[in-house]
């Protein structure tokens, strides 16, 4: 019975993931990945949502989405394999732009893998691959892709992870791009975390970005862990290649569990 709903899934992932690539999509998420994943047989709602109150006010290339006074959003859909995979699903992507512009995408796929019980270890890692099909306006490369390593450490109260992402518009592997991002976090309670986190992106692997074209920000984030949480921060970028300020407003839950099963 198990594995008939595992299969069913799959199915409609593929089916998804099928439609994806006719519909374009553009997914914009700001977050550090741990080991965590959800328990076997649980979906899990996640809503990304970020604000740009002080942006570019010009677009990156032509016809690009400016970022300036826009809201990025996607709910992503989760579902735990087993204890060292979850799948994932974001659908539908949407945009409004500072002149009242609303634009919905379709969707993403991805594939998380850690090592079992990764939010119980000292030392965690994992790795996350994900699939796209952007919209022109999103990304000058139509498809794209994500690989995502996962390194983290823990003690009692603090957790350190870094992400040293590649992404790939699947073009050769020199021309991967290194987008690394690193979290700090420190837990105030069983309740609640703070943490700084900080993103890069240093350009092509063959060919990276001077250092006044890297974008550098930084996050301070409040987390609330619950079976339904939040995570808010606010962001600040450190050079006129970043976005000056933004604030990110993540909500997750449980829709189903594996108790229900």
């Amino acid at each position: 019975m198990i594995l008939l709903k595992h299969k069913l899934l799959l199915t409609v992932l593929l089916a998804t993931l099928l439609f994806a690539i006719n519909a374009n999509c553009q997914t914009d998420e700001i977050q550090v990945y741990g080991g965590d994943i959800a328990n076997p047989g649980e979906v899990s709602l996640t809503l990304h949502n970020n604000f740009t109150p002080a942006g570019s006010s010009t677009p990156s290339y032509n016809g690009a989405v400016i970022a300036n006074r826009s809201l990025n959003g996607v709910p992503e859909f989760a579902y735990g394999l087993n204890s060292w995979c979850e799948l994932g699903l974001y659908l539908p992507v949407y945009t409004l732009t500072a002149n009242h512009r609303l634009y919905s995408e379709s969707g993403k796929l991805r594939a998380l893998f850690v090592i079992p019980d990764a939010d119980k270890k000292d030392f965690f890692y994992g790795v996350n691959f994900e699939y796209s099909s952007n919209a022109r306006r999103w990304d000058q490369s139509k498809y794209s892709g994500e690989i995502r390593p996962i390194i983290g450490w823990r003690n009692k109260q603090m957790t350190f992870v870094i992400n040293p992402i590649l992404d790939s518009s699947f073009d050769g592997l020199s021309r991967l791009d290194f987008a690394p991002c690193i979290r700090l976090s420190y837990d105030l309670s069983e309740l609640w975390t703070i943490a700084l986190e900080q993103y890069s992106d240093f350009g092509p692997l063959n060919h990276p970005y001077n250092i006044s074209n890297q974008q550098q920000s930084f996050f301070l984030v409040l987390d609330r862990n619950a079976k339904t949480g939040f995570e808010v921060g606010i962001g600040h970028g450190l050079n006129q290649a970043t976005d000056k300020w933004v604030i990110k407003f993540i909500v997750n839950s449980t829709l189903i569990s594996h108790s229900s099963h």
